[in-house]
């Protein structure tokens, strides 16, 4: 398996190609922005793209949807508690001034317990509301893509529609519950490991509290 980060758009969010090189297929997890950038680097994986798998919808995880989906006429997976702020997400766009194409409505319903396979490579799907209210973890093979629920050293805004701060709270020790050396993938910044945000993040370790 191999992970390639893309930070992407004005808020440099990590959209994940995720490549099993054994058979020659890839999925992306969160495609943000930059359409153009992510299928140059599809197509630089020389794999075949098999589908979109989308942590929640907001705009910065969901901006570069339409542009791949042109390209290559994949499923697009998303919880059904999300679909309001999918359907919504130009209006997101609006409130920071940003260009944002609308995507294609989702092809297939994430849901608990689900599992997702690309290639040879089985993930687990986790639903993880409070960040926002269909917001799922993806993980499988010592790696966790939590997207915006967990940070190194920080854990989701809770002031957005839909969010919920005891929600986050029952999902972040859902995720912390994984192996200590899980590599967690977040929607921003470096990954970190299950260890060392349960060491050193303070909204974990009990030095901050999320707010409700």
């Amino acid at each position: 398996m191999r992970i390639e980060t893309l930070a992407v758009g004005a808020f440099q969010e990590n959209t994940y190609l995720v490549v099993d090189e054994h058979r020659g297929e890839s999925v992306l997890i969160d495609p943000g922005a930059e359409p153009d950038r992510l299928i140059a680097a599809i197509e630089k994986s020389h794999s075949s793209l098999k589908a979109m798998w989308i942590t929640h919808a907001h705009i910065d995880h969901v901006g570069a949807i339409a542009g791949i989906k042109r390209r290559w006429p994949v499923p697009i997976h998303l919880h059904p508690f999300d679909g309001t702020l999918y359907r919504h997400a130009h209006t997101q766009a609006e409130l920071y001034g940003l260009p944002f194409e609308d995507p294609p409505p989702a092809d297939a319903e994430l849901t608990d317990g689900e599992m997702l396979e690309v290639g040879s490579l089985r993930f687990e799907v986790a639903h993880v509301p409070g960040h926002a209210p269909g917001h799922v973890m993806i993980y499988g093979h010592g790696v966790a893509f939590v997207g915006d629920c967990l940070f190194a050293g920080s854990v989701g805004r809770t002031d957005l529609p839909g969010s919920n701060g005891a929600h986050l709270s029952r999902s972040l020790e859902r995720i912390t519950a994984l192996d200590a050396g899980t590599v967690l993938y977040p929607g921003h910044g470096p990954a970190t490991t299950v260890r060392d945000e349960l060491q050193t993040n303070p909204f974990l370790n009990g030095t901050a509290r999320i707010l409700a």
